[in-house]
């Protein structure tokens, strides 16, 4: 059977359990908007009043950044993807029924800046796997399987809906399973001054997901993609931010520093080591899935075919 004949009305038979990392603050901080993740780089923009208008939402990283009005790219995505809403900010995905999985890219380029948007998804929350994240242009967009695509190789960084980050075919565990049936709200920071990519999950931190981004010489584009059907997302929140000299200072000194007892041993002025220690992250190292783990994970797969 294909993921749109299993509509799961019960709660999965066999709840994952993961580590969650330890969770970082959510607001801005002086100067600059992210915390941390894996990345690489290319344009900046410049203020615009016009842009600036719209209030940023409740829980965005980015407050101090304007609004930034890319929408979903009706040429880099699946044909099983439909795009519909205001800018074509809706995705809707295998609008009949599913035999494999489907994904779309973003316009915006990201790299060498800060970026945050936010994805509000619908309730058919279930299936093999629904993700976030961002990609080059040599991710894959359609499989015909079910399968995690986004962070399948080296082409992508992607989050399951299982909990699960996945890049380069490696799987790490993250945070909870998302609720079957339930619709949320998952914000995306990318830094590329850092080098982070950040998840958020109805307006909490989950945490640093990928680091490493601005070592990555491609242009990366946010992507989602699902194996689900008649799921949907509505883009609702972009935002960027203008990096400064400042910003650039500190994360060639932090390529350096990599715990906060490095840095006291520095003897700082409190203001410039509080606004270096904002993007120290000292979570335990995330956990490899294992095989008997990803069995449990995939079991509404395997127990929908039977």
């Amino acid at each position: 059977m294909s993921d749109v004949e299993v509509d799961p009305q019960q709660a999965h038979p066999h709840p994952m359990v993961a580590i969650a990392p330890r969770r970082r603050r959510p607001g801005g901080r002086r100067g600059g908007g992210g915390v941390g993740g894996v990345g690489g780089g290319f344009q900046t923009g410049t203020m615009d009043a016009a842009t600036s208008s719209s209030p940023p939402p409740r829980f965005c990283p980015l407050a101090e950044g304007v609004e930034d009005n890319w929408t979903w790219s009706k040429r880099h995505r699946s044909k099983e993807v439909v795009l519909r809403g205001p800018n074509s900010r809706t995705v809707h995905f295998h609008p009949n029924w599913s035999k494999g999985t489907a994904g779309v890219q973003g316009k915006r380029s990201l790299n060498n800046g800060r970026y945050y948007w936010e994805l509000h998804v619908s309730q058919r929350v279930f299936g093999t796997s629904i993700m976030f994240g961002i990609g080059t242009k040599s991710a894959r967009l359609h499989a015909n399987a079910f399968r995690n695509m986004l962070g399948e190789n080296e082409h992508g960084w992607g989050l399951s809906h299982k909990g699960v980050l996945w890049h380069k075919g490696v799987a790490l565990l993250y945070t909870k399973r998302f609720r079957e049936n339930q619709p949320t709200q998952i914000g995306v920071l990318f830094d590329g001054i850092e080098g982070t990519l950040t998840f958020y999950k109805d307006g909490k931190c989950l945490g640093v997901a990928f680091r490493g981004l601005d070592q990555i010489d491609e242009p990366l584009y946010p992507i989602v993609c699902s194996t689900a059907a008649k799921t949907e997302m509505t883009l609702k929140c972009t935002r960027r931010e203008f990096v400064n000299l400042q910003d650039r200072c500190r994360a060639v000194i932090m390529r350096r520093v990599r715990s906060a007892s490095q840095l006291e041993k520095l003897k700082l002025p409190l203001p410039i080591a509080d606004y270096l220690r904002e993007v120290i992250d000292e979570k335990e190292p995330l956990r490899q899935v294992n095989q008997l783990e990803m069995c449990i994970m995939n079991y509404d797969l395997y127990e929908a075919r039977e």
